[in-house]
């Protein structure tokens, strides 16, 4: 789901991280408030578990890949906050240690899975676990999965008509909505499943503990 360095135009990651951030800025006094020698360890353990998921690629044909990501669990657990604040930082270290991703794209990696997915994933829970902690256990994994598969493909798919040559020629990515949206969303429907499971057992388990 990392969207790489140079897929991306300017129009579309000067504005990101204008937005960025603000709500980094917000996402480290949310964390500064919170930070005790409760919340510390969790922190520190979800963003380890959260690194690996997302450094485990899944290659797909056509040259894509998916990953877990464990943003669900992190959102269920930390809330969208201080989740955005740990998933921005496993972003900049996979960028900046692995490769993956990037620095000019950190910003709209940043929003779309660990602020919009978190945020979807609380409040798919909250909704859903009324009539079932299990089921909005999973909504959360399966949400905070999905959503940002959704938006990075849209993001991708706009580039054509963001940034062209006067021939029409796309000066970034090259393939619309027609391709981005099926090639990047379907295969990430899927792996929210296995990341709504995940999210289940993962939760549980620290509950119980």
């Amino acid at each position: 789901m990392h969207v790489p360095d140079g897929f991306l135009s300017p129009p579309t990651y000067v504005p990101a991280y204008a937005l960025a951030v603000g709500a980094w800025a917000y996402a480290a006094r949310a964390l500064r408030q919170r930070l005790d020698d409760t919340l510390l360890p969790r922190l520190a353990v979800l963003s380890a578990l959260g690194f690996v998921l997302m450094s485990v690629m899944l290659p797909l044909p056509g040259g894509t890949s998916v990953h877990a990501s464990g943003i669900g669990i992190l959102a269920v657990v930390l809330g969208p906050w201080i989740t955005f604040a740990a998933v921005s930082l496993v972003l900049l270290l996979q960028a900046l240690v692995l490769g993956a991703g990037g620095i000019t794209v950190l910003p709209v990696n940043a929003l779309a899975m660990g602020l919009a997915g978190s945020a979807a994933a609380c409040l798919g829970y909250r909704l859903l676990r009324r009539v079932d902690e299990r089921a909005g256990l999973f909504a959360a994994g399966w949400i905070a999965t999905v959503l940002p598969a959704v938006l990075v493909a849209v993001v991708l798919g706009v580039q054509p008509a963001l940034a062209h040559a006067a021939d029409g020629q796309p000066l970034f990515f090259p393939f619309g909505l027609s391709v981005t949206l099926p090639a990047v969303v379907l295969p990430h429907a899927i792996l929210g499943i296995g990341e709504g499971l995940l999210t289940v057992l993962v939760v549980s388990f620290l509950r119980r503990r």
